[in-house]
């Protein structure tokens, strides 16, 4: 028999999708690129608009190298380094926190499924999980700067960040190790190899790519927080590297300030911002994507 006299055998056999089906797939595929396109149009809209009216801001060079320092409500002009400094400063003091913490428990979570700090552990990831950034910002306050007396600055934002940044990292990671083949772990054990080392030198090494991917994403995830900065530290339109103590900006903050402004040069920094930030953000996810090719396990 020939290779096509097979291939139409083959096609006949295969049943097919009679007219009311059809109609129903044409339905439902028309209703999901409905969807997207709705969904699509508030997308593209807020995205053409910051990048109209903020690339003008991000085309100056002064924007990169020059802080808000000694320029007035009135003037034009100005960067946004003093901002751009206190977000990455901010975020990787979060990161130094969550990360350690998030991938400790995303591995108790993925592979010691007997212990009995699973069942509390899980349960309270998933509280952290819906919890808005408000009530983080507010727990920080109240815990650190009520009742410790510890002053209003960076470091405070960076501890309120910490809260949100953890669930992202804990079950990215656990997700990340729960793909990882059981045979290599099985194939660890049988050379007696004890879980601790199998854990730290199989199944970690194996799972990487998709764990950084995991704490990058919480990076973005927290980047773009706006209540822990109004809470708990102040506008500061010079550079300020010390995140222990005065105010700090950031961003978001550099953002809300900006726009309280009603001149066009405030609004055209507020635009800048926001621009800024969205690059920023833009710029982890597709670093997040680029490494998720890589978290696969390669045979």
């Amino acid at each position: 028999m020939s290779v096509t006299t097979t291939e139409n055998a083959r096609r006949t056999a295969l049943p097919t999708l009679s007219t009311g089906r059809k109609v129903k797939n044409g339905v439902a595929t028309g209703l999901i690129w409905a969807a997207f396109v709705v969904a699509m149009i508030p997308l593209v809209w807020v995205l053409l608009t910051t990048i109209s009216r903020g690339l003008p801001a991000l085309l100056d060079l002064d924007w990169w190298t020059t802080s808000q320092r000694n320029i007035g409500a009135f003037d034009e002009g100005g960067g946004m380094l003093h901002a751009l400094i206190g977000t990455l400063e901010q975020a990787a003091i979060a990161a130094l926190v969550a990360v350690p913490i998030g991938i400790a428990v995303g591995i108790l979570l993925g592979e010691y499924p007997g212990s009995k700090l699973l069942k509390p552990v899980s349960f309270m990831t998933d509280v952290l999980t819906g919890i808005p950034s408000i009530v983080s910002a507010l727990f920080i306050y109240a815990f650190f700067i009520t009742f410790l007396g510890f002053n209003r600055s960076g470091i405070m934002v960076s501890l309120s960040l910490v809260i949100l940044m953890l669930p992202v990292v804990i079950r990215g990671t656990e997700e990340m190790l729960r793909i990882v083949p059981n045979e290599l772990r099985e194939a660890s054990y049988a050379l007696g190899v004890p879980r601790w080392k199998t854990v730290l030198r199989i199944v970690i090494p194996t799972a990487f790519a998709g764990i950084v991917t995991a704490v990058m994403l919480g990076l973005a995830r927290i980047m773009g927080e706006t209540a822990p900065l109004l809470i708990l530290v102040g506008y500061s339109p010079s550079i300020n590297i010390n995140p222990f103590a005065g105010e700090q900006a950031a961003l978001p903050l550099m953002i809300n300030v900006e726009r309280q402004n009603p001149l066009p040069a405030g609004q055209e920094r507020a635009w800048g911002a926001a621009l800024t930030l969205i690059l920023l953000v833009m710029l982890l996810n597709v670093g997040a994507r680029y490494l998720s090719r890589f978290s696969g396990i390669k045979k």
